[in-house]
């Protein structure tokens, strides 16, 4: 079983979960205008496939079997908290607590020690809080039209579910809140998000009702391999599948970022990404497109010109209309 890594330098490797990462504000573009406001291409295409041919493929429904690998991007707009901005980043809400290191907080032996830091910190991080991102909306149209296999996350928000896509569809590679369960390992009693959350302790401390032990959230913590559904699926999805789309991450987290490595050496690959990853796991080859964008304008446009942008918007409209009623 392999445990979290992310790529720092091909010297030098860390453990560290990628929902760790700072969330960093960024712009707009007109992706398919081929300028940007800097000197990268925002759509980059060589000899090969192109944007058009994905697009028309996914219309034509050439792809039925897509699949995508997303990361901390893809829930930037929803406003998820960053960690490590001075004063307000969630790290900084924790100085109380005299952590022996900010990242102690999602250390599992410190947690079994002390839990009231994680808590203090997951109230902020609640899926509830949130609402779900153009982005996850267009996978979820993706699906309703029977054209998605499977969808690998590495983020615990669990905005897809918001979204509306099924837990079938879903491979949460590092964990979420959806579910916790006792950390005795002679009790391991399951508790849904719901039981979690209203727990009216000051502390905000969840105890098992069978053994009193603590409850933890079923997200990867230093220390943990990735959940069992990970290894179980990846080898016969990334076989299956005809069209590979990653957003929202740069690629820096193993195992996760290899397994853009597992589809056949035909199959195109659409990154969409504010950065080109700096790794080799994406690179200019005839079955690669790259976007330089955030990924809600990337799917806007992408829906726009698959037809789809009145679905699209209607789907995004209906979770407003939820929310209000």
């Amino acid at each position: 079983m392999f445990k979290i890594i992310v790529e720092k330098s091909p010297k030098s490797q860390i453990i560290m979960p990628k929902f760790l990462a700072n969330f960093i504000p960024s712009k707009f573009f007109n992706l398919f205008s081929g300028s940007s406001s800097d000197n990268d291409n925002v759509h980059e295409n060589v000899d090969g496939i192109s944007i058009e041919n994905i697009v028309n493929g996914i219309k034509n429904r050439k792809y039925d079997h897509i699949i995508f690998m997303c990361g901390a991007g893809i829930s930037t707009s929803a406003g998820i908290p960053d960690f490590r901005s001075p004063k307000t980043g969630l790290f900084h809400q924790l100085e109380k607590y005299n952590l022996p290191y900010p990242e102690a907080v999602f250390d599992v032996q410190f947690f079994s020690s002390n839990p009231k830091p994680f808590y203090h910190l997951a109230k902020n991080l609640l899926p509830d809080k949130f609402k779900a991102t153009p982005c996850h909306y267009f996978m979820r149209l993706i699906h309703d039209k029977n054209q998605m296999l499977r969808l690998y996350t590495q983020n615990i928000d669990s905005l897809e579910r918001i979204a509306g896509i099924p837990a079938d569809k879903l491979v949460e590679a590092h964990g979420s809140f959806h579910t916790g369960h006792c950390i005795n390992k002679e009790c391991r009693k399951e508790y849904s998000f719901e039981s979690m959350k209203n727990n009216d302790r000051e502390d905000n401390v969840v105890y098992c009702e069978d053994c009193g032990s603590y409850v933890k959230p079923d997200i990867i913590f230093y220390g943990e391999v990735l959940p069992e559904r990970f290894y179980r699926l990846y080898q016969r999805d990334f076989i299956n599948c005809d069209l590979l789309i990653i957003m929202g991450t740069s690629l820096t987290v193993q195992p996760f970022a290899s397994l853009v490595e597992l589809v056949g050496p035909h199959i195109p690959r659409l990154m969409i990404n504010k950065t080109r990853p700096s790794s080799g796991h994406f690179s200019r080859n005839n079955r690669d497109v790259f976007i330089k964008s955030e990924t809600d304008s990337a799917c806007l446009e992408l829906a726009e010109k698959l037809g789809w942008r009145d679905e699209l918007e209607k789907l995004i409209n209906s979770d407003d209309s939820d929310n209000k009623t």
